[in-house]
C-alpha cells in the first residue's frame, strides 16, 4: 500500500472519529433524536469539500465538523442547526446552489445556510467596508432566524481556534474584527464562555508575549487560588448541606484578557488585581421552593459566614440583564483578609449564563416573551427599516447598543425599561413610543422638572411630559444616545441633515487640502477623536453647522511634527539584509511579509499615530493609508482596532528594529509618600543616572502622599522598564508604571 493511500485512510479514521464524537455529543443533549438527516447532511459536505483542504493542510470537512461540535456542545442547538453548520460553506465553496439543499434538506436548513452564504467573507472582505456590510446582512439574517447568528459565532470561534495558520497581518485583522464585533455580540447574546474565549484568543494574537507572561502568572499562583478557594468554599459547604440543598461549588478564574484589561484600565501591576478568583454556586431548585426565594437563602447563609461588601451586591435575578444574564453575585471578606465575589445562580440561571439565546429558548413558558433580549432584537429590526446609508456609520451606530452599560429607570406606574448609560429624558420617550419622543417637551425626574437633555440614573423614576404643539428641532440629536432615537429623529430631518453634511465634507476637504492634508481615515480617526464622536456622518453635520471649529484641530492634531515625530524610512529586513519595500498599494505586495521599523534612511516612510503614541518594544501593526504612508499604531489602541475592523486588508504586520538614535515620549505614574527632597531624587534618577530629558511634570500632593505623571523622552520600552526599576529603588516612592495612552 502506498504512503499516499495510508495517508488517505489515517486522514478517514480522522474524519469518522471527529463526526463519531459529534454524534455523542448529540444523542447525550435533550434533543430528539433525529440522527438520520444529520447522518445526510456529513455525508453530503463530505463528498462536495471532497480533496479541498484548509490553510492548516488539514481536510476541509474538519471545519464545519468542529463548527457543528461548537453548535452542538457549546451552544446547545439541536438537528436543524447542526445540518446547517455541517452544510454552511458549501454553497459558497462548491457548485451546490441554496435549491439544491432546500430539495435535500428542506426549508428551514436551506434559509439557514442561505443566511450565512449572504455573511460569508466576513474574515475574507477585500472592500473597505465590506466587513461592516456583511454584519448589516448579519443582523437582518439575525432579526429573521437568531440561529444564523449563533452559527455564525461558532464559525468565528473555530476560526480564532485555528489563527495560527494565518499570515501575522491577517491575524490582526481576523482578531480585531473579533474583539470590536464579536466578542461584544456574543456577550449581548448572552454566550459567556464563547465572548470569553474570543477575547482570550484575539489578545493572544495580538499580544503573545504579554499573554504569555500573564498566563504563566496565573499558573503559578494557581496553588495559591486553590488553597484559598479550599479554606473559603468549605464552610459554605457544610451550611447549604445542613440546610438541604444539591448544589456544586465552582471556582471561577478571571480570563487572562480580562486582567490585563483591569491592569491597563486601573494602571496596576498582576499583584494587585485582587478579583481573580471568584466562586460560583449552583443550585438545584427543591421542589415547590421559589428560585428567587432560593437565591436569597443561600446569600443569607453565605452572609451569615463572611462580611459582605456593602456596595457590592448585584441583583440580576429581580432585574435580569438585558441579555438574559440571571444571577445573585455577593462580595465578602474572606478568611485572609480579601474581598471575593460570591455568585449564586440556579441550574436554569446558569445554562442561560453560559448558553445565551438557545438556554432562554429552552425554558420558554409559551407565555408572551417580553424578556430584554426580545426588546433588544426588536430595536435591530427597527435600526434595520431606516439603515445609515454608509455601512461604516450604521456598524457604529449598532455598536452604541452592543456596548453600552445598562441603567434602569422606572415608569410612574413602576414599570422597569433598560436604557444604555448616559441616555436622557428624551432616550426615555422614544423608548416608550416614536409618538411620544415627537411630542417631548420635557420630563419629571423623582418628581422634580428636567429638561429633555437630562442624564438618566439607574433607579430613576421618570415622567415624560407631552404637548400636541411641540415639534421636533434638528438640536435633539445632540440630546439622544440610543440608535432608536437617533435614527427617527434623523428621519424628520433628513433632507436639513444630509445638506449639513455635505457642506461639512467640503469645508473639511477645504481645510484639510489648506493644512497638506488628506481626507485618509487615519485623519479622520484622529479628528473625531479629538472632538469625541465616534460617527463621521455625526462630526460632518456639527462642522457643515459650524459647531466644530476646524482652527482648533491646528494647534492639537496637525500641529507641526517635532523633531521625533517626523516621517521616518522603514526598511523590510530578512537574512540580515535590508532591502526596499514595495510600495503596498500595488497588486504585487506581499501582506504575509512583516515589516521591520528601522532608523536608516531608505525604503517607506513611515509616521507615528498621535492617537496612541506607540515606542519601540511596543507591540505593534502598520495601517497603509491611500497616499502609500504607513501609519504605526499600537495594538491594542481604539482607533486601530476600528481600522483593523473595517479597512482590515491594509493592516499590515510591523515589529521595532532597536532603537538608539530616536527618541520617544512616554509618560510614567509615579505614586509615593511626600517628605522633604522626594520629587528631587525623582528627577535626579531620571536626569542624571538615566541620561532622559523631561519635556512635561506635574504633580500633586494630598494627606502626605504625592502621585505625580512625568513625560520623558526615551528610545525604548526597555529604556522605561529600566527607569521604573531604579525609581523603585527610591525609599519614599511607593509604585511606578507606564501610563499608557488609548489603551
Amino acid at each position: 500500500m502506498d504512503e499516499q493511500q495510508l495517508n488517505t485512510e489515517e486522514e478517514q479514521k480522522m474524519i469518522d472519529a471527529a463526526y463519531q464524537e459529534l454524534l455523542n455529543d448529540y444523542l447525550s443533549s435533550n434533543h430528539r433524536r433525529k440522527v438520520e438527516i444529520i447522518e445526510k447532511a456529513f455525508k453530503f459536505a463530505s463528498m462536495a469539500h471532497q480533496g479541498v483542504r484548509r490553510r492548516s493542510g488539514e481536510p476541509y470537512i474538519m471545519h464545519p465538523i468542529a463548527v457543528a461540535r461548537i453548535v452542538s456542545h457549546e451552544i446547545g442547538l439541536g438537528s436543524t442547526s447542526i445540518c446547517s453548520s455541517l452544510l454552511h460553506d458549501v454553497v459558497e465553496d462548491t457548485e451546490y446552489s441554496v435549491e439544491d439543499i432546500e430539495n435535500l434538506f428542506g426549508k428551514k436548513v436551506a434559509q439557514i445556510v442561505d443566511g450565512l452564504t449572504k455573511i460569508s467573507g466576513g474574515v475574507f472582505g477585500e472592500k473597505a467596508s465590506a466587513q461592516a456590510e456583511n454584519f448589516r446582512k448579519l443582523l437582518l439574517t439575525m432579526s429573521e432566524d437568531i440561529r444564523v447568528v449563533l452559527i455564525k459565532m461558532a464559525d468565528r470561534l473555530h476560526n480564532m481556534r485555528t489563527l495560527g495558520s494565518m499570515p501575522p497581518a491577517k491575524q490582526y485583522k481576523i482578531a480585531g474584527e473579533t474583539q470590536y464585533i464579536y466578542a461584544p455580540l456574543a456577550n449581548r447574546l448572552g454566550l459567556y464562555a464563547i465572548k470569553t474565549e474570543l477575547e482570550d484568543l484575539s489578545f493572544k494574537y495580538e499580544h503573545p508575549d504579554k499573554y504569555a507572561e500573564l498566563y504563566a502568572l496565573l499558573e503559578s499562583t494557581r496553588e495559591e487560588r486553590d488553597n484559598l478557594f479550599s479554606v473559603f468554599s468549605d464552610p459554605i459547604k457544610k451550611k447549604l448541606e445542613n440546610l438541604g440543598y444539591k448544589f456544586e461549588i465552582l471556582a471561577r478564574v478571571k480570563s487572562v484578557y480580562s486582567i490585563w484589561r483591569k491592569m491597563q484600565n486601573k494602571n496596576i501591576p498582576f499583584e494587585e488585581v485582587y478579583d481573580i478568583l471568584a466562586l460560583r454556586i449552583i443550585f438545584d431548585v427543591n421542589e415547590g421552593e421559589d428560585e428567587k426565594s432560593a437565591c436569597w437563602a443561600i446569600y443569607s447563609a453565605i452572609t451569615d459566614i463572611y462580611k459582605p461588601h456593602p456596595d457590592r451586591i448585584r441583583d440580576w435575578v429581580s432585574t435580569p440583564k438585558s441579555n438574559g444574564y440571571e444571577a445573585l453575585h455577593v462580595t465578602v471578606m474572606g478568611p485572609n483578609g480579601q474581598w471575593i465575589e460570591v455568585q449564586i445562580r440556579s441550574r436554569r440561571m446558569d445554562d442561560i449564563a453560559e448558553k445565551g439565546f438557545a438556554a432562554h429558548w429552552k425554558y420558554k413558558t409559551g407565555e408572551k416573551d417580553d424578556s430584554e433580549l426580545e426588546k433588544w432584537l426588536q430595536t435591530i429590526k427597527e435600526l434595520l427599516e431606516n439603515p445609515e446609508p454608509n455601512a461604516i456609520d450604521f456598524l457604529d451606530t449598532f455598536k452604541l447598543n452592543l456596548f453600552a452599560s445598562e441603567i434602569f429607570v422606572f415608569t410612574p406606574a413602576g414599570d422597569i425599561r433598560t436604557l444604555p448609560q448616559g441616555a436622557t429624558a428624551l432616550d426615555f420617550a422614544f423608548s416608550l413610543h416614536t409618538d411620544v419622543g415627537m411630542q417631548c417637551i420635557g420630563a419629571k425626574v423623582n418628581h422634580k422638572l428636567v429638561p429633555l437633555s437630562y442624564v438618566l440614573n439607574s433607579g430613576d423614576q421618570v415622567e415624560i411630559l407631552t404637548s400636541k404643539k411641540q415639534v421636533p428641532v434638528p438640536e435633539w440629536i445632540n440630546y439622544v444616545v440610543t440608535a432608536r432615537a437617533k435614527s427617527k429623529i434623523r428621519s424628520i430631518f433628513k433632507k436639513e441633515y444630509k445638506s449639513f453634511i455635505n457642506k461639512g465634507e467640503h469645508d473639511l476637504e477645504t481645510y484639510l487640502k489648506e493644512n497638506n492634508q488628506k481626507m485618509t481615515p487615519d485623519n479622520l480617526s484622529k479628528i473625531m477623536e479629538y472632538f469625541k464622536e465616534t460617527k463621521k456622518e455625526e462630526l460632518l453635520y456639527k462642522v457643515g453647522k459650524s459647531i466644530y471649529n476646524l482652527n482648533d484641530l491646528t494647534n492639537s492634531v496637525f500641529k507641526s511634527q517635532s523633531k521625533w515625530m517626523k516621517y521616518w524610512n522603514l526598511t523590510f529586513r530578512k537574512d540580515g539584509k535590508s532591502t526596499s519595500l514595495p510600495f503596498f498599494g500595488n497588486k504585487n505586495s506581499d501582506p504575509k511579509k512583516t515589516l521591520t521599523l528601522a532608523e536608516d534612511n531608505s525604503g517607506v516612510t513611515y509616521r507615528i499615530a498621535d492617537c496612541c503614541s506607540p515606542i519601540p518594544g511596543d507591540d505593534i501593526l502598520g495601517f497603509m493609508e491611500e497616499d502609500g504612508m504607513l501609519v504605526v499604531h499600537k495594538r491594542q489602541c481604539p482607533v486601530a482596532m476600528k481600522l483593523k475592523s473595517n479597512y482590515g486588508e491594509r493592516i499590515i504586520s510591523a515589529v521595532w528594529e532597536t532603537h538608539k538614535m530616536l527618541s520617544f515620549p512616554a509618560t510614567i505614574e509615579v505614586k509615593g509618600v511626600d517628605r522633604l527632597g522626594a520629587l528631587c531624587d525623582v528627577i535626579r534618577t531620571i536626569t542624571e543616572e538615566h541620561a532622559m530629558n523631561i519635556s512635561k511634570l506635574s504633580v500633586d500632593t494630598k494627606d502626605g502622599i504625592f502621585e505625580g505623571y512625568i513625560t520623558l523622552y526615551v528610545h525604548d520600552v526597555e529604556d522605561v522598564n529600566n527607569l521604573c526599576v531604579s525609581l523603585m529603588k527610591i525609599q519614599s516612592v511607593k509604585s511606578v508604571n507606564r501610563v499608557e495612552t488609548n489603551s
